[in-house]
């Protein structure tokens, strides 16, 4: 008997979901260009299960079934491409190569063009929930040739987490990088809301001098709430570990975050596409600012810095800090999906924005209860364009807009810094603004540059230049022709 899928790559993730489809009645051959990473896992993890190995890309063709499904869980980038390059000669027309890894989506976009070529389909598919999900059930995000979808579909299904009602948070996004860029904005929302939950934890720790039983108790109570998510369960878990010494280890941890990219793809792409992805973007920035270790404690003592207590009754705080990182967290999302939306429509995917909230829903690292709220608003209104005008999100954002202002405020009269937070509220207070002072940018623009201005006085796509000091000239950058 044949194998139903191949994995290429034995690391952690890669070893962890073959496991998983084993679980799920699928014989997998498992494959490692490292001869004895294969024996290890066949006499270790992978021992009394129904997994086969294979020694060579050859060995893994020939042990599976038509069309052969091949899934590479290897490093992004040039590593994929060399696997590719070595698999095409071995295939038919009609088989099928995965690639499982945080790739950036425009190589995804070429891999599928470039196979479709030699008759070769390509999926690039985001997996979501790291080693406990791979083992047990991740969000799955598959795109790339809609042919191949069929034939992986039972397989992924199978594997990944269900929700409560039994749905898989498996299924397919969209054609060609599709896939892969869904799973980079949440990638980029799970960056946001990591920040989101480190600023809280410094405002409790530092303006209300809270001890870390203090905190963590009150992370176990907001996972009561509609903060119900699984940042928020383990940072109660984080906040709760001894080191051997009865100290708290998060404390003897450096303060120097590392990233792997997928958060500054986010934020690139925002930058291309014009979408105002303010919160993601300061998060990513935060973790570049905790990475310059060295200058800020020179700058510390340089400018005598010291942060002021939070003055006031601690638990009416903890609530106003509470409503914060709600509505908050809920800017996170909105963003990210505002970017899917214009990525959506530039790149013809038709992304179903309620099955990408169901797909998030379980195994990933950014699930959490209101996500099915989510799916609710994008079921009612497909076209919805900024997820805090749907009634549900909406009425949080209000009633928690006089506690959200007070933390930020506070945060910044005792110099708590909150980039995420405070970017949050300033972008909802920026959206909900129908005049911004954009006029006097664009007179700025026209007075150095002539770059010309549209009035509000006249139809919308005429354009104007005015001579501001009678020497400029009458001509506008727009008109020179070469």
């Amino acid at each position: 008997m044949k194998g139903d899928i191949g994995v290429i790559g034995l690391a952690v993730m890669g070893q962890n979901l073959i496991l998983n489809m084993n679980d799920h009645g699928y014989k997998v051959v498992a494959h490692n260009r490292t001869a004895e990473k294969v024996d290890e896992f066949l006499q270790g993890p992978a021992k009394g299960t129904n997994i086969v190995g294979a020694y060579s890309l050859q060995e893994l063709v020939d042990k599976l079934e038509s069309p052969r499904k091949i899934m590479l869980m290897v490093r992004a980038g040039d590593v994929v491409d060399s696997f590719i390059d070595k698999l095409v000669p071995l295939l038919d027309k009609g088989d099928i190569i995965i690639d499982g890894g945080n790739t950036n989506f425009p190589d995804t976009n070429r891999r599928v063009a470039a196979l479709k070529e030699k008759g070769i389909h390509f999926i690039g598919s985001g997996v979501s929930g790291g080693e406990e999900g791979a083992r047990f059930g991740p969000s799955i995000m598959p795109g790339g040739s809609p042919e191949a979808w069929p034939f992986v579909k039972p397989i992924f299904q199978a594997i990944s987490a269900k929700t409560e009602n039994d749905e898989p948070c498996c299924d397919w996004v969209g054609n060609d990088g599709a896939g892969h860029f869904v799973k980079m904005v949440h990638n980029g929302i799970e960056y946001g809301d990591m920040q989101l939950i480190t600023e809280a934890y410094q405002f409790m720790k530092d303006g209300l001098g809270m001890t870390h039983d203090e905190m963590q108790s009150v992370f176990i109570e907001w996972n009561k709430t509609e903060l119900n998510s699984y940042l928020v369960e383990i940072t109660s878990d984080i906040l709760g570990y001894k080191d051997t010494d009865g100290e708290p280890l998060v404390e003897k941890i450096l303060d120097t975050a590392g990233q792997k990219g997928t958060g500054k793809w986010t934020g690139i792409n925002a930058l291309d596409m014009g979408i105002p992805l303010t919160l993601i973007t300061e998060s990513v920035f935060a973790r570049c600012l905790s990475s310059l270790k060295d200058q800020r404690v020179e700058a510390e003592e340089l400018f005598g810095k010291k942060e002021s207590i939070v003055e006031g009754d601690k638990q009416v705080w903890i609530e106003a800090l509470r409503q914060a990182l709600l509505a908050s967290k809920i800017i996170s999302y909105a963003q990210g999906f505002m970017l899917m939306r214009e990525a959506s429509n530039e790149n013809g995917w038709d992304l179903n924005y309620g099955n990408v909230a169901l797909m998030w829903r379980g195994g990933c690292i950014i699930r959490s209860a209101f996500l099915s709220n989510i799916r609710d608003a994008y079921d009612i209104d497909p076209e919805l364009s900024f997820l805090g005008s749907d009634s549900y999100f909406k009425g949080i954002l209000e009633n928690s807009m006089s506690a959200w202002r007070k933390v930020a405020a506070k945060s910044m009269e005792v110099g708590i810094p909150m980039p995420s937070m405070t970017s949050a509220l300033t972008f909802l207070d920026g959206y909900t603004t129908a005049r911004l002072p954009a006029n006097l940018l664009q007179a700025q623009r026209d007075y150095f540059g002539a770059h010309t201005y549209e009035r509000v006085d006249k139809p919308k796509g005429e354009f104007f230049h005015t001579n501001w000091t009678g020497k400029g000239g009458d001509v506008s950058s727009t008109t020179y022709n070469s």
